[in-house]
């Protein structure tokens, strides 16, 4: 499996994370939280992983579940 340039840039900056000890660690993830920008992106990454296994519904049927006329 060959990995596309976004892939190999996270490979390289998860294995550099991976090595740092664990205060190394915890302070870059510090930083990242304390990022405005980051801290969305990241919350945005973790609501969308938890529900990715969540049945999908088609448009349609979610606006016809809430009730909503078209």
């Amino acid at each position: 499996m060959s990995m596309n340039g976004a892939q190999a840039t996270a490979e390289v900056f998860l294995t550099a994370f991976k090595s740092l000890k664990r205060p190394q660690r915890e302070a870059v993830l510090e930083r990242m939280l304390a990022d405005a920008e980051l801290s969305e992106d990241l919350a945005d990454t973790l609501a969308l992983e938890a529900r990715r296994r969540e049945p999908r519904h088609s448009f349609r049927q979610t606006l016809q579940d809430l009730k909503i006329e078209v």
